[in-house]
Order: structure tokens, then C-alpha cells, then sequence
């Protein structure tokens, strides 16, 4: 018992967590999801996203919803205006739809990502300008109180995304 006051009830309760979330990142499973019309795919974690809903019937994407209200797509489109990825994001940005706001972007050769709200709830969205005029994109969306979450998982999920 002395030893546990020498280390004080606050570095217990961190010590406690720290041990609990490394024990899920542990166990977590990783899906990938490949998709057969645009060649895409993305690794995502099934048991956050554990509720796949139908692929349309165009076959250019699917979507995941997690119990508490996030939501990842992963999906592919023609570039038919032969857009660039500073092109997108500068489109983006100039957006006047309400409830709509841009706090990151970032671009690169033959990527674009951005992040910000819509409609109160987080969004981020990673793009692959494909060599073939595929578009392939990554959006992950949830509640902004769920920001301790989900925000550590963007970032893997987002350098994810691949095509063919």
C-alpha cells in the first residue's frame, strides 16, 4: 500500500489506462478492403467499423458505420473534369455550404487530403489522383466529441488508401 501512495492515484489511473488502450491496439483486427471495380483499397479496423453496408450497385466504393455514429468510405470515380489535387482542394476551400469549414488541406503530387467539420461533425478525407483517371478517396467522418478516438486512427486509415 505504500508503494501504491509513493506513486500517487492519478499515475495509477494513467498507468491503468495506458495498459487498457495499448491491450485493444493490441488485439485489434485490421480488414482491408479491396474493391473490384477501381482497384482501391483500404485497411481499416472491424471492430470499430463493424457494420458494412451493401456495395452500390455501381460497385465504386462501400461504406462502414461504427455503433456510436463515425462512418469510413472508400470509394474510386472517373476523373472526368481531369481535376488535379490542388485543383480539389482549392475548390474545396472556396465551398460557401453552411456548416461546412476547412481547417487542414495539404497537397502533393498525386494526393490531396483535408480535414475540418460539416454539419458539426469531423470529417477527413484523403484523395489518389490515379495515373489511369481514377479518383480514389478515403472519408472518415464522426461525432467531434469522439475526437479522443478516432483521431488517432485517421492518420493510419488515410496512408492506407491505395490503388492499383
Amino acid at each position: 500500500m505504500q508503494r501504491l501512495q509513493r506513486i500517487g492515484w492519478s499515475s495509477l489511473v494513467a498507468i491503468v489506462s495506458l495498459s487498457t488502450v495499448m491491450t485493444i491496439a493490441a488485439t485489434a483486427k485490421p480488414f482491408t478492403y479491396v474493391n473490384a471495380r477501381f482497384g482501391q483499397s483500404c485497411t481499416l479496423p472491424e471492430e470499430i467499423f463493424d457494420n458494412a453496408m451493401p456495395e452500390p450497385e455501381n460497385g465504386d466504393g462501400q461504406q462502414w458505420l461504427s455503433a456510436d455514429g463515425a462512418s469510413l468510405t472508400c470509394s474510386g470515380i472517373y476523373n472526368v473534369d481531369n481535376d488535379t489535387p490542388q485543383g480539389f482542394v482549392d475548390e474545396e476551400k472556396a465551398s460557401t455550404e453552411p456548416g461546412y469549414r476547412i481547417a487542414y488541406s495539404k497537397t502533393g503530387k498525386n494526393w490531396a487530403v483535408l480535414s475540418g467539420t460539416k454539419d458539426g461533425r469531423v470529417f477527413y478525407e484523403r484523395r489518389l489522383f490515379g495515373k489511369d483517371d481514377v479518383i480514389r478517396t478515403v472519408w472518415i467522418e464522426y461525432p467531434a466529441s469522439l475526437r479522443t478516438k478516432y483521431d488517432p486512427l485517421v492518420d493510419a486509415i488515410a496512408k492506407s488508401l491505395r490503388g492499383p
